[in-house]
């Protein structure tokens, strides 16, 4: 069962619902059309709407737009021991396209999201159309100290501030300390859960999310890899891997652009992600 859309002049981060397995997901609804699945990142605090906010109605003018947040992340509920790890969220994302009667769709992934359309892609091929994968997890890569600083996260609002300022963006000049604030209150909503999900050593998470090689050669679904040159979380090396191991795959690279190519570049990326599906 579906619940209906929220009230108008509530949170905008809380939009539909749909039972997944034993997890009750958050998920937004935009557009109609081909389907397409946007799939988040895992910054503190983050959600979809979060993530995607700028891309929504772009997006949307092209597509029946879904964004679901993951287990532990934004508004969906989970069970007190809910398992985090690549193979419970696939479980997420698999459940959530047969609740929706979703026999195909085209995946949008941003960051640790990125590893989670590749592995849709390799364990469900007959479900994935197209490929998007925006500053992508998913290959083997050392740790940087900005992914580290992100996993690490403690909660206060000088934390949140440094990583958004001075990790996540490449002009920070456009972050505001209500935009801070925001983001600092949403991470107290999910730190218990976040918490459990990247403890250290934190390589050994990387790994984790990285997917053997052959299988990401054997992807067939057209891919676009983006990624912003100045990203201090995921490096450029991740895509340019990415554009060597799938055969029919493309590549944008933003300049003067951090890890949030899709709120840097929000008009930039959309039309990209558009020309790109409309291929």
């Amino acid at each position: 069962m579906q619940s209906g859309e929220p009230a108008q002049g509530e949170n905008p981060e809380i939009g539909k619902s749909v039972q997944t397995g034993a997890i009750r997901t958050n998920y937004l609804e935009q557009g109609s059309g081909a389907p397409l699945l946007l799939l988040h990142g895992s910054g503190p605090g983050v959600s979809s709407y979060a993530n995607w906010r700028l891309v929504l109605d772009p997006l949307a003018e092209h597509a029946r737009v879904l964004a679901p947040d993951l287990a532990g992340f934004g508004y969906t509920e989970i069970p007190e021991d809910q398992e985090f790890s690549r193979e419970a969220w696939l479980r997420q994302i698999v459940d959530f396209l047969d609740a929706l009667d979703l026999e195909r769709v085209s995946v949008v992934g941003n960051s640790f999201g990125g590893s989670m359309a590749l592995a849709l892609a390799i364990a469900h091929p007959d479900r994935v159309d197209k490929l998007v994968l925006m500053g992508s997890v998913g290959v083997p890569f050392e740790l940087t100290d900005g992914l580290d600083a992100v996993w690490g996260y403690e909660p206060s609002p000088e934390a949140m501030g440094r990583l958004m300022r001075e990790v996540f963006a490449h002009d920070a000049s456009f972050i505001t300390d209500d935009m801070v604030q925001s983001r600092y209150t949403a991470s107290l909503r999910t730190q218990d859960a976040f918490a459990r999900m990247f403890p250290a050593p934190r390589q050994r998470w990387v790994d984790a999310m990285a997917h053997p090689e052959a299988d990401i050669r054997g992807i067939t679904a057209p891919t676009l890899v983006v990624h912003g040159r100045d990203d201090k979380v995921i490096p450029l090396t991740n895509s340019l891997t990415l554009l060597d191991w799938i055969d029919d795959s493309q590549a944008h690279l933003f300049g003067r652009c951090g890890h949030w190519t899709q709120i840097e570049y929000a008009a930039e990326f959309s039309e990209q992600v558009n020309a790109f599906l409309a291929r």
